[in-house]
Parts: C-alpha cells; sequence; structure tokens
C-alpha cells in the first residue's frame, strides 16, 4: 500500500527582495502564480501515495489563503500560521503543533520554486523508499555554488551535514553539490528532532537542515539539471530566469510532438495551451490560458490569443488579438484584427485587417474584410461586408443585436442601428444607415440626396 505523505508547503516569508506589495507564492507566474505552480505539480504525485497538502502561511495570509481555497478546493488543504518567522526548522515546528493530519512521511519544500516537477519528487519518494533512512533530500551540482547550502559528506559510518553559506568556511565553501530545500522525513523523526534545534548560528535563526546531523541515518540523492529545477524566487531577475527556463521547456515539448516553433526564445505559451502537430507559430505570439489551437493552422507574428479554440487550416495574420472566442476550420483573420469574447468565425471566413468582433456569429463563407466593427451581431453564411461598416448596437443603456441573412451584399461605410433584422439575399446600397428590418430580396439604399452648386467651391477654398 502506498504511504501517507504529509506535503509541506512553506509560504510564509515576505518576498521583501522582490520589491512588490503582493505576498511572494501569489507573484504572477505563467499565467497564474508561483504556489500555483507548485500545487499543480505536486498533484501529479497522487497516483504514486496518499498525500494531503498543509501550508505554512505569515505574511498576508488570508489573501493567500483565499486564493488557494477558490482554485484548489477539492484539496482539503491545512493552514499553518507562523506568526514570526524565525527560520525553516521554526516554520516546520509550527506544522508539528498545530497539524491534524497523520501521515508516514512528511515533504518538505518551498513555495518559491515554479520549476519543480513530478520527477524530481518522485525520485525523493523512490530513493527513500529504497533506503533504511530516517530522512533524505534532493542535491543538485551547482557551478556557482554560492549561496546555497553545501552538502559536506563524511566517512560512510557518519553520513552527510549542511552548512549554509553564512556558517560555512572557505573550505566548506569549495564544494559545490548544494541542498534543494526539498526533504522526505519521517514523521517521528521529525518529531523527535524538531524540538532540538537552536539558533546558535550566524543568522539567529532555527535551521531545518540541523535536523539530518552527523550521526544520523541520513542522505541526498543528486538530481541532474538541478540548477535549473531546484530555481528559487527570490528576487525580479530570478522570476525573468524562472520565466524563460519555463517557456523554453514548454517550447521544447511542443516542438517534440511536431509543432513549428520559429522562435522559442519570443514565443509564451501557458501550461494550459493545447497545440497539434502541423501548427506553425512565428516569433512574437502569446498563448495565454485554455487555448487550443488544431492541426496545421499557422499563427503569425505578434499575435496574442488568450481561452481561445482554433480549428484547422486558420490562418491568424500578424498582430491579431483573439480573446474567449471559437474559430472555425480554414478561417481567416487580420493582420490588426481584435475578436473579443463570444465571437464564432466560422468555417472559411474572412476577418480582415482592423475589423473588431464582440459577441458575434460570422457564419461560414462571410466576410468582414476592412476596418469594421461588429458587435452583439449574426451574419448568416456567404455574406459579404464591405468596408467601414458598423453595428450600432449600444443605445447608451442597453445593447441590442443586429442579423442579417445568408448571401446579403451590405455596401461600405454602412450602419446598421440595432435591433434590425436583415433577410436572405439582401442588398444594402453603400452609405446607408439602416434602422428597419429588411425582408428576403429586399433592396435598401438611405443617403441624402446629393446637391451640386457649380463654381460655388471658390467660396470655401483659400487662394
Amino acid at each position: 500500500m502506498n504511504k501517507k505523505i504529509c506535503i509541506v508547503i512553506l509560504a510564509a516569508g515576505k518576498g521583501t527582495r522582490l520589491g512588490v506589495e503582493t505576498p511572494k507564492p501569489l507573484v504572477s507566474f505563467q499565467h497564474t502564480n508561483l504556489i500555483h505552480q507548485v500545487i499543480t505539480e505536486i498533484i501529479k504525485l497522487k497516483n504514486h501515495a496518499q498525500i494531503k497538502l498543509s501550508i505554512i502561511l505569515g505574511h498576508q495570509k488570508e489573501m493567500i489563503q483565499d486564493y488557494l481555497n477558490k482554485n484548489f478546493d477539492d484539496l482539503n488543504l491545512e493552514y499553518i500560521y507562523q506568526e514570526k518567522q524565525l527560520g525553516t526548522g521554526h516554520a516546520v515546528s509550527e506544522f508539528i503543533n498545530q497539524t491534524k493530519f497523520d501521515s508516514d512521511e512528511v515533504m518538505i519544500l518551498c513555495a518559491d520554486t515554479p520549476l519543480i516537477t513530478k520527477n524530481a519528487l518522485m525520485s525523493l519518494i523512490d530513493f527513500k523508499n529504497n533506503s533504511n533512512l530516517n530522512a533524505c533530500g534532493l542535491s543538485f551540482i551547482a557551478n556557482n555554488p554560492h549561496g546555497y547550502g553545501r552538502i559536506k559528506r563524511v566517512s560512510s559510518d557518519k553520513g552527510i551535514s549542511i552548512i549554509e553559506e553564512k556558517d560555512a568556511s572557505a573550505e566548506d565553501k569549495k564544494i559545490n553539490e548544494v541542498n534543494s530545500g526539498i526533504y522526505l522525513v519521517d514523521q517521528s523523526y521529525l518529531k523527535e528532532k524538531i524540538g532540538k534545534l537552536d539558533n546558535k548560528n550566524k543568522s539567529g535563526e532555527f535551521y531545518l537542515t540541523d535536523i539530518m546531523g552527523l550521526k544520523d541515518s541520513c542522505d541526498f540523492i543528486t538530481v541532474d539539471d538541478g540548477e535549473n529545477i531546484f530555481l528559487g524566487v527570490n528576487t525580479m531577475t530570478q522570476l525573468e530566469q524562472a520565466e524563460q527556463l519555463a517557456r523554453k521547456k514548454m517550447c521544447e515539448q511542443f516542438q517534440e510532438s511536431g509543432v513549428c516553433i520559429i522562435d522559442s526564445n519570443t514565443t509564451y505559451i501557458d501550461n494550459d495551451v493545447k497545440i497539434e502537430p502541423g501548427v506553425k507559430i512565428m516569433p512574437n505570439v502569446h498563448l495565454r490560458g485554455k487555448t487550443t489551437i488544431k492541426k496545421n493552422s499557422c499563427i503569425e507574428t505578434g499575435c496574442v490569443i488568450s481561452n481561445t479554440i482554433i480549428g484547422e487550416d486558420v490562418t491568424i495574420l500578424p498582430y491579431t488579438v483573439l480573446e474567449d472566442s471559437l474559430i472555425f476550420n480554414g478561417a481567416s483573420i487580420g493582420p490588426f484584427a481584435r475578436i473579443r469574447p463570444g465571437s464564432q468565425i466560422g468555417e472559411e471566413c474572412k476577418v480582415g485587417n482592423f475589423v473588431e468582433t464582440k459577441k458575434s456569429i460570422l457564419k461560414a463563407g462571410s466576410k468582414v474584410s476592412h476596418l469594421s466593427y461588429v458587435g452583439d451581431a449574426e451574419i448568416g453564411q456567404k455574406t459579404n461586408i464591405g468596408c467601414g461598416f458598423i453595428t450600432c448596437n449600444y443605445d447608451g443603456k442597453n445593447k441590442h443585436q443586429t442579423i442579417i441573412g445568408e448571401n446579403c451584399f451590405i455596401g461600405s461605410d454602412s450602419q446598421m442601428i440595432a435591433p434590425v433584422n436583415i433577410g436572405d439575399n439582401c442588398f444594402v446600397a453603400s452609405g446607408s444607415t439602416i434602422s428597419s428590418n429588411l425582408n428576403d430580396g429586399d433592396f435598401a439604399i438611405s443617403r441624402s440626396r446629393q446637391v451640386t452648386k457649380e463654381g460655388m467651391a471658390k467660396r470655401f477654398l483659400k487662394k
């Protein structure tokens, strides 16, 4: 039977070096935040162990708790309050004193390591399962170990110790195997050791690492690529670095599945985005939220796409913005178009440059090619909308709908004063303002009669 593991996330710190008012665990990362990324990866362990999550909170605890309850309400999270931040050892002692969870083992990690992976955490679980250890942790080889706790290995009968940077000797600082800050400990052993910690060190803090003494049954397993996986976010520079690594990894995964990404350094893809093989993505593209792009579509330079489903063989031309919409097979949109929430662009539709749609349905084969606004509207199949078209959908108080039937021609510079209903096979002459319904096959023109005064122009022109 799988062991019961309580996973403790240290999330009480203020994050002063980040220089923001937002509590550190909620600092934005990949369009969620740091702690969201950590919990999302932890959840993947559910098939391998019986896990419960305990979150240690301090600074702005109510804001963090509200966020987690809203986004992870099915996890039965436990919250531990650390009133004073006196070090990692003190944080875990607060957990021991306050927890209501009973478990075989306790895994401890930080909320500010958004690049951790399920595989790294599984390697820790497997290492402990296969060893007769009271406690173990994850380490990595650092090219520049400055700032990290060093893993000091002695003879096999004496085990290891962890030397923090401030307490390290010149010789200790040469060690390049460093502590990731992730541990797996027998709960009984943790309870025994945590109360014996002291703060007799240069930081004046209670170090959790002191539970791993030279004569205790403890060890570390080294993880490849740990400098990236365990990167902690304490500054805006580190946040940028973590974002770059996450984006690069995401792009590589899509490239391996057959997606053509021209420049992964300038392509921004969120975690929940789905892209099918055969899609081509040009530079400087942002794909956000729950966006899906189906096979053989092309997203050209500078597009920003959020929570939108894009069908097969679709072309999104440069600098187009799509939000919360549905794009059907074979459509073409842009350049410089904006598709706002609630829009549905049908098969083989064309939405051209400087066109904006909002909460509108364009049915198969319809065209809105230039400089137009289509809001709260439904446009029938194979209808052609001319340049400079506007649906006048707002009367200052309420929004109203425009419905245009199939196979219509709507001339340039026409306006529809909603609510209005245009039947099938209608023709609206250019420059018309339509405020009354048209039946199938009707022709409408609503221009003022032109008046020409011969030779009068000279009265208005400067000589």
